[in-house]
């Protein structure tokens, strides 16, 4: 394009999904400008992984995620794959590590991404702008012009890769749904996911006692299960197999909780009736709980007595408590602490390929800003790679 600050491709927001979409635009030969609102680019990749970035998963694949059109995700996670992204890596020598479940690190830091990231886009000749907040935008017949604090700029396609409102003390927001509303797209309404579960406030006494106990546990809503660990906090529970769980919980509903995957509780605690008679259920289960939550677990359910004493009914409700624990939580954290945020910019929108809305010519949606969400495990970096890869192949 001819006229000044004037671009093939403008990419809204230096996140994963930006940076990698900015990358492979410019390298394709585009002009490229990358705006963010922010003073530096990645801040959620810097953040990640406790520092180290779970830059991707081994076994991605569309199971891995949840949309109202499940289907939508399999074209882009097959063109640009786990073992793509592990082979950019790679190429500039950032050694890494499998944690577990596939799940892949730098050995380094999270900033070594963000580094390969912003090489890529050097390599493409990428032009960075930063701190430019809430552009107002128009389209003309030439494309799409960008009206900000530091100018005015133009381009054939416009990329929206602002993300979701999670963790917005990183800069978080809803501007990508404003776009898409104001061009007339559906929004699937977004919620916080990989959230901790609140309790309600006649739960909290019970339990304020166990915050910073943790446990390996099967956390189950619905038809979906997680065998992670559990972690009790002053507000209610946290920890991978929670978080995993939050993104299929709804308002209202329960889950169940076992933590004691591996026993058969019931027989174990039999067994200790006959062989230890004397000893009082709370010592009995600190075998295959934490001694606070056994004691919680016991107080709740038999009172003082003798395992002698329990009858086998008692045994039951003891072994369910642990086993088969449903409690209905009062909600999640909110996006205050969720890593991503499901819901977004309505798939039906959008080209399952090219990431294009069906109705505006040149403008896309890549990233968290879709109604795709990834679990726990690297899967939501992998989406970031893939879908931004592909909106690259035609901006």
């Amino acid at each position: 394009m001819s006229k000044p600050n004037a671009y093939d491709v403008i990419v809204l927001g230096a996140g994963a999904a930006g940076l990698m979409c900015a990358g492979v635009a410019g390298q394709r030969g585009r002009s490229v400008l990358l705006i963010e609102q922010g003073n530096a680019p990645g801040e959620k990749i810097r953040i990640s992984g406790g520092g180290r970035c779970n830059f991707t998963n081994l076994h991605t694949g569309p199971a891995n995620f949840l949309s109202q059109n499940p289907r939508f995700c399999v074209s882009a996670l097959a063109g640009y794959t786990q073992q793509d992204f592990i082979a950019l890596v790679e190429k500039y020598r950032i050694a890494y590590h499998e944690k577990t479940r596939g799940q892949l690190f730098c050995d380094g830091s999270s900033r070594q991404i963000v580094d390969v990231l912003m090489q890529e886009c050097r390599a493409g000749d990428v032009q960075l702008r930063f701190g430019i907040r809430s552009p107002a935008i128009a389209k003309d017949a030439d494309g799409f012009v960008l009206t900000t604090e530091q100018g005015v700029f133009r381009a054939r396609s416009l990329v929206i890769a602002t993300g979701g409102p999670s963790i917005p003390k990183m800069g978080a927001s809803g501007f990508g749904y404003k776009v898409a509303e104001q061009f007339g797209l559906k929004i699937v309404p977004p919620r916080a996911a990989l959230v901790p579960l609140t309790f309600a406030p006649d739960l909290l006494p019970q339990f304020s006692e166990l915050s910073g106990i943790a446990v390996d546990a099967v956390v189950s809503c619905g038809k979906a299960s997680f065998d992670e660990a559990l972690l009790f906090t002053h507000r209610g529970l946290s920890g991978p197999a929670i978080l995993q769980i939050s993104s299929y919980w709804h308002e209202g509903s329960e889950i169940v909780i076992d933590m004691a995957p591996t026993v058969d509780l019931l027989a174990e605690l039999k067994r200790l009736r006959r062989d230890h008679p004397r000893q009082e259920p709370a010592t009995a289960l600190t075998e295959f709980v934490p001694k606070r939550l056994a004691q919680a677990i016991a107080d709740r359910t038999t009172g003082p007595l003798r395992l002698a004493d329990a009858s086998d009914k008692l045994l039951q409700q003891l072994a369910a408590a642990v086993k088969e624990w449903r409690v209905r939580p009062n909600g999640t954290e909110g996006f205050r602490t969720a890593e991503v945020t499901l819901g977004g910019v309505d798939t039906s929108e959008l080209s399952s390929k090219t990431f294009e809305s069906k109705a505006v010519p040149g403008l896309y949606f890549i990233g968290e800003v879709v109604d795709v969400t990834g679990q726990l495990g690297g899967f939501n970096f992998q989406w970031a790679w893939a879908s931004g890869h592909a909106a690259a192949q035609h901006a």
